[in-house]
């Protein structure tokens, strides 16, 4: 309505502009007219304009009666020799132009139309006069000129009325428009909207039809349409997820309890390995047993010596039940559930079993628990078993070598430092020292595959390291080794303190 507007009143303006132009040239011809028949009427010569004394006054008059009826704003007659014979205007700041272009027109012959000034129009700045010159011809021979100028302040004040008029026109349409239109979208779009928005909440999975068809074959009954067939997909789409997410949850059972098994074997294994070195060691106190038991049963020995040698085998007895107490703890199945545990605490376990095992009778064990902080939440007998299985297999790579006699294991533990912290978190750093034969650097990064190992047959299972990196990634740490062939192995582990 407003482009509407705009281009009624540039065409109105356009046909008033030209309507002033008519008016002008019409007046142009009145002066000429009335000048011809004036200088006619004195007998003048053909070339001569200026009219007898008597007709010249009526002339003068007639010729203001006519500007003033036509609203120019100055009128101009000039002779053959560009004189001024007329002039009427008063305040006419157009006078030197209106001259100019008269006696232009008076040399070319031709008429002249231009405009000059500016104002305020409607939309934009307008021109404010409309100046009009032409040559006055007697008997076909130029006798002089003449100009008017008209001013165009009349047509712009008429247009900005009737523009007023136009605006309150468009205000009351557009207003009327909106409220048809607000309750035609209403009708049609946002009371449909508001029943699809109902029924999506009152959604139920059992639902078999859900969305309704809207009146018609509108685009709201063919998105209803649409709704129910895009749910009775995701329908059978759940269904599909449910029996994927039941197998799912059946697959991870069945992952947690294969590892489970893992470990339990890596643990009988590791259990096995020490009850072939608890077995050698108990012999020792069973065969002094025996020979306590034989001298007690002679009649010479005194009641004061079988006193000792009672003593004695409660001893020895007491030693074997303290070795056979150690493996059963550590072979006890765990129930997995996380506890408070202070690290230190379990290696000092793990001390005392590897005190009775021949494969580290060569071997020193020091320990250099510095950390401050060694609580963590863990399952105990799991973390026993990294444990164990980290010294097992520094025990395996030192009697590898021809000269094992000055064989070395350092445990040490320390706060870890920010470069090796990339968590944010305290962590704890144990580290697993020897000094055995080391690790190629090819081997180095398949150390913690499954089935992977270096040792000979029957002295591994390949899963230590594999089950040990489960653990302590389960515990949100990590495990790394370094190493160099020659020159031992450091097994590095990372575990959150609380």
């Amino acid at each position: 309505m407003i482009l509407i507007d705009f281009v009624m009143t540039m065409s109105v303006q356009k046909i008033l502009l030209e309507s002033e132009i008519s008016k002008g040239n019409l007046l142009l011809s009145a002066i000429e007219t009335h000048l011809i028949n004036s200088s006619e009427s004195s007998k003048n010569n053909i070339t001569n304009l200026t009219p007898s004394s008597d007709s010249g006054t009526n002339f003068n008059v007639h010729l203001t009666h006519l500007s003033d009826e036509s609203g120019c704003s100055c009128a101009m007659v000039l002779d053959i020799n560009k004189n001024q014979i007329y002039f009427h205007g008063t305040d006419c700041m157009l006078q030197d132009k209106l001259q100019a272009m008269t006696s232009e027109t008076i040399g070319s012959g031709k008429q002249i139309t231009e405009s000059s000034g500016t104002m305020w129009g409607v939309f934009r700045t307008q021109r404010r006069y409309l100046i009009q010159a032409k040559p006055l011809l007697r008997k076909g021979n130029i006798v002089g000129g003449t100009g008017v100028v008209l001013p165009l302040e009349g047509i712009y004040v008429a247009l900005r009325r009737v523009q007023q008029i136009l605006f309150i026109y468009i205000l009351i349409n557009t207003f009327v428009l909106t409220l048809m239109g607000v309750r035609r979208l209403s009708r049609i779009i946002v009371k449909p909207l508001h029943r699809l928005l109902k029924r999506a909440e009152d959604y139920r999975d059992d639902a078999d039809f859900f969305f309704t068809g809207e009146k018609g074959e509108n685009e709201f009954s063919q998105l209803s349409k649409a709704l129910n067939r895009m749910l009775k997909r995701i329908s059978a789409d759940k269904e599909k997820l449910q029996l994927t997410v039941r197998s799912l949850e059946k697959a991870n059972a069945d992952l947690k309890q294969a590892q489970k098994e893992i470990v339990r074997a890596e643990k009988l294994a590791s259990v096995g390995r020490l009850s072939s070195g608890i077995a050698h060691e108990i012999g020792n106190p069973i065969a002094i047993v025996t020979g306590y038991l034989e001298l007690l049963r002679r009649d010479d020995v005194a009641d004061d010596e079988k006193d000792e040698f009672i003593s004695r085998v409660e001893a020895e007895i007491s030693r074997i039940n303290t070795i056979i107490r150690q493996l059963l703890d550590f072979s006890r199945s765990s129930d997995g559930e996380p506890k408070t545990v202070s690290v230190h605490e379990l290696i000092d376990d793990i001390t005392n079993i590897l005190n009775f095992q021949p494969l580290m009778s060569d071997i020193d064990v020091e320990l250099s628990l510095s950390a401050e902080e060694d609580t963590i939440i863990a399952d105990p007998e799991r973390l026993r078993q990294v444990f164990l299985n980290l010294a097992i297999n520094a025990a395996d790579a030192i009697s590898s070598l021809k000269d094992c006699s000055e064989g070395k294991l350092i445990i040490s533990s320390e706060m870890a430092s920010e470069g090796e912290n990339t968590d944010h978190r305290p962590m704890l750093k144990l580290m697993f020292t020897d000094n055995g034969c080391g690790i190629s650097e090819e081997n180095l990064g398949n150390i913690f595959d499954p089935f992977y190992t270096t040792k000979d047959p029957g002295k591994g299972t390949g899963l230590g390291l594999s089950v040990s990196f489960m653990i302590i990634e389960s515990l949100g740490g990590k495990i790394r080794a370094v190493s160099e062939l020659g020159k031992g192995t450091r097994m590095e582990i990372y575990l959150p303190v609380i």
